[in-house]
């Protein structure tokens, strides 16, 4: 059969989307050429904001239309929130957010004999990670392995906990036997991701914690270099910097997850530490990781957050000075805590808060950019275009070099210049 799939949301959707094609590839399917109609089309939503369940709404409609002929095949966070709904759009495979082999039986049965099939389970009945293959559809440079699923920590905006159960690990020899065979198939980056990977192994025998996990893949990871995914601030402790900074393979790119910079909308939002405690775990990082980035995640006009508390946040986002910060303004999500808050704000505030904020991070991710200018860094290289070869720094940033052809290479680049896109540097001598 012919199939098309749109992935909406995280990291988490990108590794399941690319584990499900893997399957339909090894079934013998393949992907509709664009133009060409699908026998499928699969949708694997999104739910973390009203906003996202919204899109994948939109994605759903868009690709049926397209595809009139096509079994609709919808999983993930939105279709495990809101089933009644996906149905009602004309979901012909309809799972949550468990199952995906069981799903992909489940369109292959639909496409061949019309049968329709829908499984929505109750995420908190799991009690094991499902394994699926880590690696890449599409190229051999960076892989992505989830080690973790689900969720303890019920942050009051969040829907996630609801739609994807509670935590679940991926034992440390699955997570090891798995980096042995992407190194043999030539990875050269592994990104090691999760819902919450900072609580990863609290469910499993021995209590095995994200640096044990680390240690065990880069001690059979070869040449890969390993990528983690979202941090939660609390994970940090000297004995996790040093343990992973011993390892001599951890990329110097943190993504951390802070959501305010205020003290009273963090209570708020039940997270569980205070913007001293943060700033002192990004400092432990920039001591361990020298040069290291750090990303983050800010969510602006929260229910009640008034002026005094905003200004606040943005005098905290000077102080840490992000190479990036990805800013969301506060998107109601009904069954959330924080949905029946009083002191709800209007777009037009929430907006003006997320440009300003965006603004102090494009500012601070210039500095950050321009402070590279005559550093070396390794580089991997993804693709190329008419002007060269393009990869990622470790510290993930985007860089360019003159020279084609140097995709699935990793290289030592010095950096010449520094744009608001792109680096632009020199490819040094191997």
């Amino acid at each position: 059969m012919k199939y098309m799939i749109a992935t909406l949301g995280c990291k988490v959707n990108q590794f399941e989307t690319q584990a499900m094609e893997e399957r339909l590839l090894r079934d013998g399917h393949t992907p509709a050429a664009p133009g060409e109609a699908a026998d499928a089309v699969i949708v694997n939503t999104c739910a973390v904001t009203a906003e996202s369940g919204r899109k994948s709404r939109q994605t759903i409609r868009r690709l049926q239309e397209e595809n009139p002929n096509a079994v609709i095949a919808v999983c993930g966070c939105y279709a495990q929130l809101s089933p009644e709904e996906n149905a009602e759009i004309g979901a012909g495979v309809l799972f949550g957010t468990g199952d995906r082999m069981a799903f992909i039986d489940a369109v292959e049965r639909a496409v061949e004999t019309g049968e329709t099939a829908t499984h929505i389970d109750r995420p908190f009945s799991r009690k094991e990670i499902e394994l699926l293959p880590a690696g890449a559809v599409s190229g051999r440079t960076r892989a992505m392995l989830r080690v973790q699923d689900g969720c303890r920590n019920f942050c009051t905006y969040c829907i996630i906990p609801y739609t994807r159960g509670s935590l679940r690990s991926m034992p440390v020899d699955a997570a090891v036997k798995e980096t042995e065979r992407l190194q043999r198939e030539g990875f050269l980056e592994l990104v090691l991701t999760g819902i919450e990977v900072a609580s990863y192994g609290l469910d499993l025998e021995g209590s095995p914690d994200l640096a044990d996990l680390v240690e065990a893949v880069s001690a059979v990871s070869g040449g890969m270099r390993l990528r983690l995914g979202s941090l939660e601030p609390t994970v940090i402790t000297e004995d996790f910097c040093r343990r992973l900074a011993g390892t001599g393979k951890v990329c110097r790119h943190f993504h951390l997850s802070l959501q305010s910079g205020c003290d009273r909308i963090l209570k708020a939002m039940n997270r569980k530490y205070d913007t001293a405690f943060f700033y002192e775990r990004a400092e432990l990082l920039r001591r361990y990781f020298p040069g290291c980035a750090l990303t983050g995640d800010l969510i602006t006009g929260f229910p009640g957050e008034t002026e005094e508390d905003h200004s606040e946040t943005l005098g905290f986002l000077r102080r840490c000075a992000f190479s990036e910060l990805h800013v969301f303004p506060y998107s109601r999500r009904p069954g959330t805590p924080a949905d029946r808050l009083p002191g709800q704000l209007t777009h037009a505030v929430k907006n003006r808060r997320a440009r300003e904020a965006k603004a102090l991070s494009e500012e601070s991710g210039r500095a950050y950019r321009e402070a590279c200018v005559g550093q070396v860094l390794p580089v991997l290289f993804e693709s190329e275009d008419v002007s060269g070869s393009i990869g990622h720094s470790d510290t993930y940033l985007r860089v360019q070099v003159p020279e084609p052809g140097l995709r699935g290479q990793l290289r030592r680049v010095k950096i010449l210049s520094a744009g608001p896109k792109l680096l632009q540097g020199r490819l040094l001598p191997e």
